[in-house]
């Protein structure tokens, strides 16, 4: 009776055996395919906020050119803007350009090479974006027409940027006769 019920344990242990290998198997692939997705859809997310980076920047750019033509040609202030624009054109073009692995090595090595440097870009750029965004929140919830009496604290009170007033300026020489 031994004999008999034997074989069966060791075909039982071996069909279990087979079994445990299978399920594992399936297990591994089904989490490869998981991961494989996974990756995929992070790598199609990172592509569009690259692509939403580089437009931004891209705009700021365009923006940049138009305040620096709309300035008196030759002016220090006129230059300046169209360095900047230029050099941010460039920085658009390189983030469409290269990839998330690229762009994170050159900022690693860009860091490591000058700690300093990188620490005050990255607290000046801070510094830059919430200024621009408690900036952007008031000019929002301001109206768009400055009031008959002008002053920071009248109801209403829009900032000139220094692109307006010097438009301002040069439309008010225009037709009162005097050239720039």
């Amino acid at each position: 009776m031994t004999q008999s019920t034997s074989p069966n344990v060791d075909e039982i242990k071996t069909k279990a055996k087979e079994a445990a290998d299978d399920l594992g198997s399936s297990a591994r692939e089904t989490a490869q395919s998981a991961a494989s997705a996974v990756r995929d859809e992070a790598a199609r997310r990172a592509g569009d906020a690259k692509s939403g980076v580089a437009d931004e920047v891209s705009d700021v750019a365009s923006s940049l050119r138009k305040a620096a033509n709309d300035m008196r040609d030759g002016s220090p202030q006129e230059r300046t803007f169209g360095q900047i624009a230029s050099s941010l054109a460039d920085i658009s073009d390189s983030i469409r350009d290269k990839d998330l692995g690229e762009m994170a090595n050159e900022v690693s090595t860009f860091a490591k090479r000058n700690p300093m440097l990188f620490l005050g870009g990255i607290a000046l750029a801070g510094f830059a974006a919430t200024r621009f965004a408690t900036a952007s929140a008031r000019r929002d919830d301001a109206p768009h027409t400055a009031p008959d009496t002008p002053g920071h604290d009248a109801p209403g009170y829009r900032h000139q940027t220094a692109s307006e007033i010097y438009a301002n300026q040069r439309n008010a020489r225009t037709t009162s006769g005097e050239t720039s």
